[in-house]
């Protein structure tokens, strides 16, 4: 049986390597990793090591390496779609259907359309950066500035500039073969039955990439640069790619620090998340203009046992 990448990426996001592991290996901190005995072969040195962080095991004595379902495989003999329920049912992930021809048809006409989502939302970052950077860009580069925010954070955040046009980026992506339905599907274009010229999301904004735990864009965030646009912040809609409630802004990053600190600092917002990387907290993040909700307190929890809440102190 075929499982989606993103049902088996949800049973990894919630079961640490750590603590599949942990009930057949005792496990001790050994850095940024853990350590134990081999349950591959007998020895009396530790050589095998879990790395949460990565999402795999590795036995040097030998050669054993995967994930959590390759350990389950090879400890207790399980074929991948036996593990695959084992470890569904522990997360509390319900298990996919068996899929009718039809029905595996119309995945790979999904996966197909997300591949294509995936490369409008990368090919949009590229452009907003160009744009930053570009005569267009003197005003964000100015609010930047401003901020305090230096060269390599803007780098590392991947910011940059929506121009103020309503087809700028249409444009841009239409000559490098984009079509205008995948545009208006990632969310970059506002589109719908009622709006027969379908238009640039972003207008006159400092742009902020929204990535997923695998470092690709999902969405973004812009920050108006005209101090009367009617949202001083807007986030892309819900998408094919982008659930706002499942994601956190700046997680990708600040899980391989938050490893280190054992610290993870949620915050208000994204612009809170950048300002406090340049200033050496680079284990923060923050949600996406909603209430903090279960998935995102259930992903906090897979990097550390105590998420440090900063929120402002408003009544919201």
């Amino acid at each position: 049986m075929r499982f989606d990448d993103r049902f088996l990426d949800e049973i990894r996001a919630r079961l640490s390597v750590s603590h599949v592991v942990g009930r057949r290996v005792p496990l001790k901190k050994a850095g940024r990793e853990y350590s134990g005995l081999s349950p591959f072969k007998q020895e009396r040195t530790a050589s095998f090591f879990v790395n949460d962080a990565k999402g795999f095991y590795h036995c040097f004595a030998s050669g054993e390496h995967g994930d959590i379902f390759k350990f389950l495989m090879s400890t207790e003999g399980l074929s991948f779609p036996e593990a695959v329920e084992r470890l569904a049912q522990e997360a509390g992930v319900p298990m996919p259907q068996p899929a009718s021809p039809q029905a595996q048809a119309r995945y790979v006409e999904v996966q197909d359309e997300r591949e294509r989502l995936y490369a409008v939302l990368a090919a949009s970052a590229q452009f907003f950066r160009d744009q930053l950077a570009g005569t267009n860009g003197a005003e964000a580069r100015g609010y930047i500035a401003r901020r305090g925010l230096k060269r390599d954070t803007v780098a590392t955040f991947g910011l940059g500039f929506a121009p103020n046009g309503r087809s700028v980026l249409k444009e841009h992506l239409a000559k490098q073969g984009f079509s205008v339905a995948d545009m208006v599907a990632s969310g970059m274009l506002i589109g719908g039955d009622d709006i027969p010229v379908p238009y640039d999301r972003f207008r006159n904004r400092v742009m902020f990439p929204i990535m997923d735990m695998k470092g690709r864009v999902i969405a973004f965030g812009g920050r108006a640069l005209d101090p009367n646009a009617p949202a001083k912040y807007l986030n892309s809609p819900e998408t094919p790619l982008f659930h706002k409630g499942n994601v956190l802004f700046n997680a990708a990053r600040a899980r391989p620090i938050a490893h280190e600190s054992q610290r993870i600092v949620v915050v208000e917002g994204y612009m809170d998340v950048v300002a406090l990387s340049e200033a050496g907290f680079g284990d923060c993040v923050a949600p996406l203009g909603t209430a903090l909700t279960p998935e995102q307190i259930g992903l906090l929890w897979r990097f550390v046992a105590e998420p440090v809440l900063c929120f402002d102190g408003d009544k919201a």
